[in-house]
């Protein structure tokens, strides 16, 4: 089987969007009303994740990059959290294929570590591993919780989440845990300045998963655009879709 990509709007820039983790492509839908003029979108259902759930491919970047790139024309590339990962590998990997990079609330490395305090602590994440395996729905529960922290209507916000969650079917567990692996393994800050196309960068000031000082750095380490949408928490595209593609459409026009 292969990988479950929708086709939306009409606009005249090309843009393969990612999401995050335990997520599929429906949950851009905010994002995609407001850009359906402007852009016509590729929404990915990660491997494992969605309508692509028995797709079979592992859910490495690299590989979920050559895949979608295969399966999309050249166009920019959007990801959000873990599709950030992705979607970065991807304009590194295939510079050819990927026009222009946005990372939302995304950074290329998302756990802590040496030179690095602004990433989550690692031990939160392998416990997230451990508890899948014990716990598969109050583990996604609780990665939900960490997602609206911050949040101005973290209920709100809660209930959106958890209503796009299981839209699709339940994620494969194991790719749940290569997902894991990634957030924990993933580190491409050194390949930051190797960036072909132009990067366009955009956290939630009340971010408490990817903070946006971390997005900061990577945006001066690939000289690319930062924003902050300053009330905003990790998902803006569900809380604040307007204020996103405000920021966005004019990078867009000037990248496509």
């Amino acid at each position: 089987m292969s990988l479950y990509i929708e086709t939306r709007g009409s606009g005249p820039v090309p843009l393969v969007m990612l999401h995050g983790w335990a997520m599929h492509g429906g949950i851009f839908n905010p994002l995609v009303d407001a850009l359906r003029e402007h852009c016509t979108m590729y929404l990915v259902d990660l491997p494992g994740h969605g309508l692509s759930r028995d797709c079979g491919l592992p859910l490495e970047p690299h590989a979920c990059a050559r895949a979608i790139a295969d399966a999309t024309p050249s166009a920019i590339w959007l990801g959000w959290s873990l599709g950030g990962l992705i979607a970065l590998q991807a304009a590194l990997d295939f510079p050819q294929h990927v026009r222009g990079l946005a990372m939302l609330c995304a950074t290329p490395r998302f756990v802590s570590g040496d030179n690095w305090p602004q990433g989550r602590d690692p031990a939160l994440v392998r416990q997230l591993a451990m508890d899948l395996e014990t716990d598969y729905h109050a583990t996604i529960e609780r990665f939900l919780a960490l997602e609206v922290m911050g949040s101005p209507d973290p209920r709100a916000e809660m209930r959106k989440l958890r209503a796009e969650v299981f839209a699709r079917g339940e994620p494969d567990l194991r790719v749940l845990q290569e997902g894991i692996r990634v957030l924990d393994e993933t580190d491409l800050r050194a390949r930051l300045p190797q960036l072909a196309r132009g990067s366009w960068w955009c956290a939630g000031r009340l971010d408490r998963l990817v903070h946006p000082s971390a997005m900061e750095w990577s945006a001066q380490a690939s000289q690319g655009e930062f924003h902050v949408i300053a009330h905003a928490g990790h998902a803006p595209f569900l809380s604040h879709a307007d204020a996103v593609a405000h920021i966005l459409r004019p990078w867009l026009k000037a990248n496509a």
